[in-house]
């Protein structure tokens, strides 16, 4: 059982998660907005937190900078929208959010990510119990009010940009690597939903054909991905 709360303008998705969580043997507490999102939180550090990028005073992205810089993230944060671009959620992912969910959630994706965040919670708070004997200590970072150490290095965050896209970036690698597997995955996923259709994934990624081939052969995509015979 955990204590998890739920952010969403949306009466009905409120609702919706409040049934399905609930169900699942969580205490879930619902606020409609940032305003009571930070209430909630002053009251108490939830578990793990899902929360709606598009709100009408204050957008997820903003507060979730906003609990990054006071050191109030120290939670698992799953980001939801239906409108937003993966832009949006690679600039969540870097300030903090441990996954991306795009809606329609399904339930399978919504319990697997509540899932994995909580286990990351778990594993945080084991570390944070134990105290490292001399000769094995490293280095831990403080996160702000709740005087919690959790280890140095990140835990790659999980990006769900749809239906076919549930994807895993490792940041502790160099920069380079890091974007090429970043964009391995971007042209990857467009090439699923187009069919393996390249002029169709030439259109959606505002690239010229050719250029988009030798790209594509560059970061070792497979091209027959996806292929239904289209071109």
């Amino acid at each position: 059982m955990a204590n998890i709360l739920v952010v969403d303008d949306e009466l009905g998705i409120r609702d919706l998660l409040f049934e399905i969580l609930n169900d699942e043997g969580h205490n879930v507490e619902l606020a409609e907005n940032a305003a009571e999102a930070r209430a909630a939180r002053q009251r108490a550090r939830p578990d793990l937190v899902l929360l709606d990028i598009w709100m009408p005073d204050t957008d997820g992205v903003t507060l979730l900078k906003e609990w990054s810089t006071a050191g109030l993230l120290s939670m698992p944060v799953v980001m939801m929208s239906g409108h937003a671009t993966i832009d949006t959620a690679v600039d969540a992912t870097r300030i903090g959010a441990f996954a991306f969910l795009e809606k329609p959630i399904t339930l399978q994706k919504l319990l697997k990510a509540v899932e994995q965040g909580l286990a990351r919670e778990n594993a945080r708070r084991a570390a944070a119990s134990v105290v490292p004997a001399a000769s094995s200590f490293s280095p831990t970072v403080t996160t702000g009010g709740d005087s919690a150490l959790v280890p140095a290095a990140p835990l790659a965050p999980v990006i769900d940009t749809g239906p076919q896209s549930t994807q895993s970036f490792d940041l502790d690698r160099p920069l380079r690597d890091a974007r090429d597997g970043f964009e391995k995955a971007y042209f990857e996923f467009h090439l699923a939903m187009e069919n393996g259709s390249m002029t169709r994934v030439a259109e959606k990624t505002g690239l010229e054909r050719t250029h988009l081939y030798r790209k594509l052969k560059q970061l070792g995509v497979d091209l027959s991905r996806g292929r239904r015979g289209t071109v």
